[in-house]
């Protein structure tokens, strides 16, 4: 009897080390990702030392953007805007090329995109270990030796980079990332170490190839945007995830197509999903006359396609028998 007696207070015990199920499976709430959209680097202040590099102009602040994108989507702490919708943003605002590191443009255009932080950033290096091209400072980097050349002295090469996240409703900076890289190698050409890269056609630059990261610039490059991206992804919790909500009216339904009066200004982006509901009834407070509460049923759900400014054009997702001043609200940000 006593040994029966032992074992259920041994079991009794072990039953209330072990958690639950729920308890076991029982995670916190995450949030979405931060979005973010990154500009274009600004590279005005080497841009001498870059045509004496290449030849001609290069715009070496494309090729150090697609690689911090690059770092950013493989790490999966950010959610990044795809370089074809920035682009069309870019294009209807006529942004210019010297708008690249200016906060207040950047702010402007992140209201458009709808991210929660826009990444700015300048290259304030670019060039060999004796002649770099510094902010400040003026002129060609390479002493004149022309494509490719730091004459007939081993060097080896140095890249600098910054960059800025940059809140879009204040324009407030709100972290600092810089990376710096050297090669570890020497060579009398900042273009030489190996491979044979002529990826600059038509001033573009391809610095994700290959070719280009086995010559000694391209080391330093790659060098240099891997730790800026490091320190880009720390900041992550400076962030706030922006939380928008977008209501407006069915304006018009033309051949499948649902055209609302809101738009880019409002918060809307291609791919938000919107709730439609009909007013059936409105309620009105007796003493006032006021309307308090509206009544309504779901008519259905429809999907942003198309935005500009103050419009935008949906197609069905769910739903049929939408009508012009149908009431609108977003269903997920």
């Amino acid at each position: 009897m006593k040994n029966a007696v032992l074992c259920l207070v041994v079991l009794a015990t072990l039953a209330g080390m072990v958690p639950t199920a729920s308890a076991q499976t029982a995670a916190p709430a995450t949030g979405r990702k931060k979005r973010v959209a990154v500009f274009d680097f600004d590279y005005a202040t080497v841009h001498s030392s870059v045509a004496a590099l290449f030849g001609q102009d290069v715009d070496v602040g494309k090729g150090i953007t697609d690689l911090l994108v690059t770092d950013l989507v493989k790490d999966g702490s950010y959610s990044v805007i795809e370089r074809k919708a920035l682009d069309k943003i870019l294009k209807e605002q006529n942004f210019s090329n010297s708008d690249r590191a200016d906060p207040n443009s950047a702010a402007k255009i992140g209201k458009l995109l709808g991210v929660d932080a826009m990444i700015v950033g300048s290259i304030t290096q670019f060039g060999n270990e004796t002649k770099n091209t510094n902010i400040g400072g003026g002129g060609g980097g390479f002493g004149g030796f022309g494509l490719g050349g730091v004459g007939h002295k081993k060097s080896k090469a140095i890249v600098a980079v910054t960059a800025r996240l940059v809140d879009i409703d204040t324009g407030e900076i709100l972290g600092v990332a810089e990376g710096k890289g050297e090669s570890s190698r020497e060579s009398t050409s900042l273009l030489g170490g190996g491979g044979n890269w002529h990826g600059f056609g038509g001033g573009a630059a391809d610095f994700g190839s290959s070719d280009f990261q086995s010559t000694i610039i391209g080391e330093a490059v790659k060098a240099a945007v891997d730790s800026m991206s490091k320190e880009v992804i720390a900041d992550k919790d400076k962030l706030v995830a922006r939380t928008i909500v977008v209501e407006g009216l069915v304006a018009a339904v033309d051949s499948g197509q649902i055209v609302l009066n809101v738009g880019a200004k409002n918060g809307v982006k291609v791919g938000d999903q919107l709730n439609v509901e009909r007013v059936t009834k409105e309620i009105k407070d007796p003493s006032t006359g006021k309307v308090i509460r509206r009544l309504a049923t779901s008519v259905g759900v429809v999907k942003v396609t198309d935005v500009d400014d103050i419009s935008s054009v949906c197609t069905t997702v769910s739903g049929a028998g939408f009508k012009v001043g149908d009431a609108v609200k977003t269903v997920t940000q």
